[in-house]
């Protein structure tokens, strides 16, 4: 991948990433040609490799760029009650991920073919469930969780149902709302960690 050395280089490559996207998230990634995302982007499909060599280098780069909104967000675990700090971390997740529903389809479909995608999904899974950990063990310091709990498989498990969840509503198009996805995981994460207010311990 070549780093633009002007400003219009620099609105090129951008454009090319909006495009690129636009492109996935229509076509899938089988299906995408790199000629549509140059046309998307408005440029001639010569500039396409000025910045990138193929379609797998430009995905990579446009999940790179989704990932923040798709990260779980660290929670606030020092607030009064980390049970509302769940509620509201697992809720802009829901919301973030409805938002790039399209691009984690395509994340699957890729990951299925290619290695090195592969990689770049376990890795976002491994990034997501050691925040998680950190969170688990902060409770269990404050004494409103489970000290038995080993964090790590334990956030592993329970991220994969956060995620899960997110697939079948966002991607397959099972009929749940956010606040009823939202209420759901938050009892089961609090009866998981045997979570309480600090009001209550």
């Amino acid at each position: 991948m070549t780093e633009p050395a002007t400003a219009r280089g620099a609105r090129t490559r951008a454009a090319l990433l909006v495009g690129a996207r636009t492109v996935f998230e229509r076509d899938g990634f089988t299906d995408a040609r790199i000629a549509d995302i140059a046309s998307e982007a408005g440029c001639a499909t010569g500039s396409f490799y000025t910045y990138f060599t193929s379609k797998e280098e430009i995905l990579a780069a446009v999940l790179y760029d989704a990932q923040h909104d798709v990260m779980r967000p660290t929670l606030d675990v020092d607030a009064p009650d980390p049970f509302v700090a769940l509620a509201e971390g697992h809720r802009r997740y829901f919301e973030n991920y409805a938002s790039n529903a399209r691009l984690m389809l395509v994340l699957e479909e890729i990951a299925a073919l290619d290695p090195t995608f592969r990689d770049v999904r376990r890795r976002r899974g491994e990034a997501l469930a050691r925040r998680t950990a950190e969170v688990i063990a902060a409770l269990q310091e404050r004494g409103v969780a489970d000290p038995e709990l080993d964090p790590y498989p334990t956030a592993r498990a329970l991220d994969g149902l956060v995620s899960h969840l997110a697939y079948y509503a966002f991607v397959l198009g099972e009929d749940m709302s956010v606040d009823e996805l939202v209420a759901t995981t938050n009892r089961i994460w609090r009866n998981a960690l045997t979570l309480k207010s600090l009001e209550a311990s």
